[in-house]
């Protein structure tokens, strides 16, 4: 039997509010002028990033980093990008410069960019990522806003959870994607609960770091419910942290409901995450992350 158990997360709904002087707003595009050790850069800030900056080996050369003892690596699919870290200053508009352990690496995280930096890389307590002008009708919706912390420091991005068949899963915001989008393991979780089906042909989707994965169209009977998005339809990287070929399939032969078993391999379901797209995220008009308040506001229609 199909089950459909509702994600359920505590929720309200404010007034808009005078922003707070701490706050800092990030336009649109994302485009931002950081200087690491005296040398100014063109960056991407991203509400998806890690908290780690990441930037170009070039850009590191010319602040002058030298690779210290802690080496780093980013795994993209099958795809290792092996990445060096230092300790240095970064100066952020006007406010004060303040040190921070950056990761860099020969690819560029994003292309047309020097450096990558999440809403836990600045020193803002509050960090407004602008996506449009804010609409009539709109309103503001409270998430719990989880992460932080770890073993050498804050590195990991801010993210909200939902529980999927009993077990949390990470969501993240990610405006600079067309789609929403989820992992293989994500996508079986999601498909037992919501009633899942894949259709269409693969393509090939840019990820980060330049790498593309494979992707395919999953449509849910039941869509998920995830503070005011009802998402229904979603990408899914089909190969990748688990393999989608227990989930229903429109498009292979015979009954498109049979659901095909393969091989038990064992499953991690801290590696699965669900990433909301720009076709979820064209109806807000910001995104605010309070690091204090340990909360994340979504203001949409």
């Amino acid at each position: 039997m199909m089950r459909h158990p509702f994600a359920c997360l505590l929720l309200a709904t404010l007034t808009a509010a005078s922003p707070p002087p701490d706050e800092r707003v990030i336009s649109p595009d994302g485009k931002a002028t950081l200087s690491v050790n005296g040398v100014a850069r063109t960056v991407l800030i991203d509400p998806a990033a890690l908290g780690l900056p990441i930037i170009t080996k070039g850009y590191a050369e010319a602040a002058g980093l030298k690779p210290g003892m802690i080496e780093v690596g980013f795994k993209v699919g099958p795809v290792h990008i092996d990445g060096k870290t230092a300790v240095a200053q970064i100066r952020a508009g006007t406010a004060a410069p303040y040190k921070r352990r950056i990761a860099f690496a020969e690819r560029p995280f994003a292309a047309g960019f020097d450096g990558v930096f999440g809403p836990a890389s600045l020193p803002d307590q509050v960090v407004r990522f602008r996506l449009r002008d804010p609409q009539p009708g709109e309103r503001v919706t409270t998430l719990p806003m989880v992460g932080g912390g770890g073993l050498f420091g804050d590195w990991g991005s801010r993210y909200v959870v939902i529980p999927i068949e009993g077990e949390p899963m990470r969501v993240i915001f990610n405006p600079r994607k067309a789609r929403s989008t989820t992992n293989a393991g994500g996508a079986v979780r999601l498909a037992r609960a919501y009633g899942g089906q894949l259709s269409g042909a693969a393509t090939l989707q840019e990820i980060v770091f330049g790498v593309t994965r494979p992707i395919r169209t999953m449509t849910l009977t039941t869509p998920v419910t995830i503070g005011p998005f009802a998402i229904s339809q979603l990408s899914v990287r089909t190969v990748d942290f688990g393999s989608t070929a227990t989930i229903a399939d429109a498009d292979a032969p015979g009954d498109p409901d049979e659901v095909v078993v393969t091989g038990k391999g064992k499953h991690d379901p801290k590696k699965d995450w669900l990433s909301i797209g720009a076709d979820q995220l064209q109806r807000c008009s910001s995104i605010v992350f309070d690091k204090p308040a340990k909360q994340m506001r979504l203001s949409c229609l």
